[in-house]
């Protein structure tokens, strides 16, 4: 899969599980390297504490990179909700889900063994 293939895949995937809450605001940010990407979605819908640790749970499952190239091949088809996440998060290095206020912002790295997460933030807004 090209690597636009993948970005506008996990785009629409995230966009499709954010909008199923009805958010008022999503914001969806993308910042590439050569050996990876973060990619940071944020909204303003309210979400449960269960909502969101279930979601934190299904994007950082246990990796299974044999699997992650076939099953992303099938990301965008007609799956239910949490298959389709889990998906991603077959193909995800690491995410973090954080409250934001009612909503969340949720972050997703990909990238090579070199890629270093860290590196890559939406600095948090100081009061």
């Amino acid at each position: 899969m090209k690597r636009k293939d993948l970005i506008i895949k996990l785009i629409g995937e995230m966009s499709s599980y954010i909008l199923d809450e009805n958010p008022m605001k999503m914001v969806i940010s993308l910042h590439q390297e050569e050996d990876g990407l973060h990619l940071a979605i944020i909204d303003d819908a309210k979400h449960s504490d269960a909502d969101l640790e279930k979601l934190d749970k299904t994007l950082n499952s246990r990796k299974r990179p044999e699997l992650a190239a076939y099953y992303g091949a099938m990301t965008g088809h007609d799956l239910l909700g949490s298959s389709r996440l889990d998906l991603l998060g077959w193909q995800i290095k690491h995410s973090d889900v954080v409250r934001m206020g009612e909503g969340v912002k949720i972050d997703l790295w990909l990238g090579g063994d070199r890629f270093d997460s860290r590196q890559f933030n939406i600095p948090e807004k100081k009061e």
